[in-house]
């Protein structure tokens, strides 16, 4: 009677199949996401000073502006239409300012190590884009906290409230690449928080967050039209307000906008770690 043959070593052993790259690179943003809400939940005092400004806007500017009517709104009260421009605007100037923090992890040594993992370019600009995403739905619910408050007729739909913020997630990460972008060209915080300080306000006020599209002259309506926050905004009244829009179109030209700017970040990112 023949021997039966020998088990194979546990050396020899089946390696397990390593998971698809798309779970890989959802991980690896998702981990980035999750360090994020950790610096948030040790750091709330940013939570605090960040709502005195959509704060001014709504209690001033909102207030002010629908008692004269100056902009025409159609039958939409002026704070009704401007709360969703705030959401974006609030957003914007978070994510704007993201690459400085890009610029002391590569001070402190941190961004050479991230780059000598094994984790792609494209993962680690587009976690720190959603990271920036994260920290600004903080603005969102600012914002409908005020909106309550003010009595501003949004709709409190959850599925409206989650689109919101999605929207606001994915505005907010295309400016944060922008951010990254600018940061692996001019390579030192001076030099980004000048930039970013320059075109903060002419995206804001290039923008329809504060006015209608219809009211613009000419030449402000073309930048409205390539100005992703012009989309964002469209979207978030689509959402909150009801008003009529291609929302489809706005979230498209979003994504669009979010792929092309972690394309164009994670090409200068090794730039910025020399």
């Amino acid at each position: 009677m023949s021997a039966r043959p020998a088990a194979p070593p546990a050396a020899w052993a089946e390696v397990p199949a390593p998971p698809p790259a798309w779970r890989r690179f959802g991980s690896r943003i998702a981990t980035l996401c999750l360090v994020e809400l950790r610096k948030i939940r040790h750091d709330r005092a940013e939570l605090y000073t960040r709502a005195i400004q959509p704060a001014l806007w709504l209690l001033i500017f909102g207030e002010t502006f629908t008692r004269i009517r100056a902009i025409p709104t159609g039958n939409l009260p002026y704070l009704d239409y401007l709360a969703p421009g705030i959401m974006a605007q609030s957003a914007l100037f978070i994510a704007i300012f993201y690459g400085i923090q890009i610029i002391w992890e590569r001070d402190a040594g941190i961004l050479t190590k991230l780059l000598a993992t094994p984790t792609p370019r494209t993962a680690l600009v587009a976690g720190k884009a959603f990271a920036a995403g994260v920290r600004a739905t903080s603005q969102v619910v600012v914002v409908l906290v005020l909106s309550a408050l003010l009595g501003v007729h949004l709709r409190w739909n959850p599925l409206a409230l989650f689109g919101a913020v999605a929207v606001v997630v994915l505005g907010s990460a295309f400016f944060a690449t922008l951010s990254v972008t600018l940061a692996g060209l001019v390579l030192s915080r001076e030099r980004l928080m000048g930039i970013g300080q320059a075109i903060t306000m002419p995206l804001f006020f290039g923008s329809n967050a504060l006015y209608p599209v219809r009211v613009m002259p000419a030449w402000l309506r073309v930048v409205s039209h390539v100005n992703p926050l012009s989309y964002e905004v469209d979207a978030l009244r689509a959402l909150l307000l009801g008003t009529p829009g291609n929302l489809w179109l706005d979230l498209g030209a979003l994504v669009a906008a979010a792929i092309a700017g972690v394309g164009a970040a994670a090409a200068l990112l090794d730039r910025l770690a020399r």
